[in-house]
């Protein structure tokens, strides 16, 4: 027993040794950060996931709340996206009552760290009416210069979080802003052709856009999202659609096209589908927006 410990007790005293060393070397590397593993980063909806990705590249980690086909206008948080919550560095928010949990959530977390951000704060609202009350629109990202002042808030607000990398979210978003200053003038170009500037929308997401870009949402299918027109409501729209001579009726994936259906068979037109939210979880913003201007064009620019 004795040489056992002989042999041993130098052994030991080598391996305390490296521990010791080992130790200091992690004090001396940040437990928070981008050298973790990135920033962790929430976002409401998909439109916002994607701009944190492209301003942040691979510093941040970017987990979308509202799931694939879902609408962001009744979509009730999951215990893991609570959870989530509670560990992540930024939580990105369009605002204007989009996020209808907003206040109850955050006032159940445990992460005084949390940076929220409200993309929206400060701009220019439309005025939605739903089920005869007067509120905020929050569809501002479909207007791209909105969707530009977006992707400089979340610069900011990365920059704040991870001051290391301000550098790299700053050459990033610049490199996007031309990207979508592009897409602006591209979108702003094909509909100045539309011989028809009047369309008939499935709900009022559509406003900022057709007011952007010299477009009238002339009707829209339901003026509560999820909530289908009466019979005298359809029989409106109908009217309307004759009246402007419209090729087509939109629908949104996010919602039941049974009604426009129902509107388009009694026109005598087709239904397209406009997508305010994408597909995620491989949505991107740029892509999806010239996917749209080809349905508007199908239906109002031939």
């Amino acid at each position: 027993m004795n040489r056992w410990r002989a042999y041993m007790f130098p052994f030991i005293a080598i391996l305390l040794l490296l521990g010791t060393v080992t130790a200091c070397g992690q004090q001396a590397t940040p437990t928070t950060g981008p050298e973790k593993g990135g920033l962790v980063v929430a976002a409401s909806i998909a439109p916002l996931g994607d701009f944190a990705r492209e301003v942040g590249g691979n510093r941040v980690q970017v987990e979308v709340l509202v799931p694939p086909g879902a609408s962001p206008h009744t979509y009730e948080l999951t215990p893991a996206q609570l959870k989530l919550l509670n560990r992540a560095d930024v939580l990105l928010l369009n605002g204007v009552g989009l996020e209808f949990w907003q206040d109850k959530v955050l006032n159940s977390l445990d992460n005084p760290n949390l940076r929220v951000v409200i993309l929206s704060e400060g701009l220019h609202i439309e005025q939605a009416v739903e089920e005869g009350n007067v509120g905020g629109n929050p569809h501002l990202w479909l207007d791209v210069v909105n969707a530009i002042i977006y992707v400089t808030r979340i610069r900011d607000a990365f920059a704040a979080a991870d001051p290391q990398g301000a550098e790299v979210y700053s050459q990033n978003s610049a490199r996007y802003i031309e990207d979508l200053k592009a897409l602006d003038r591209e979108i702003m170009l094909t509909v100045a052709q539309f011989p028809n500037k009047k369309f008939i929308a499935f709900h009022p997401a559509w406003i900022y856009f057709a007011r952007r870009y010299g477009l009238e949402q002339a009707a829209v299918v339901e003026e509560t999202p999820g909530q289908e027109p009466s019979p005298a409501q359809i029989a409106h729209i109908v009217e309307v659609a004759r009246s402007i001579g419209a090729k087509a009726i939109f629908a949104e994936p996010q919602f039941s096209p049974k009604a426009a259906q129902v509107i388009a068979e009694e026109s005598g037109i087709q239904v397209l589908f406009l997508n305010p939210l994408g597909e995620p979880p491989d949505y991107q913003y740029i892509p999806t927006m010239r996917h749209n201007l080809e349905q508007l064009r199908k239906a109002m620019g031939e």
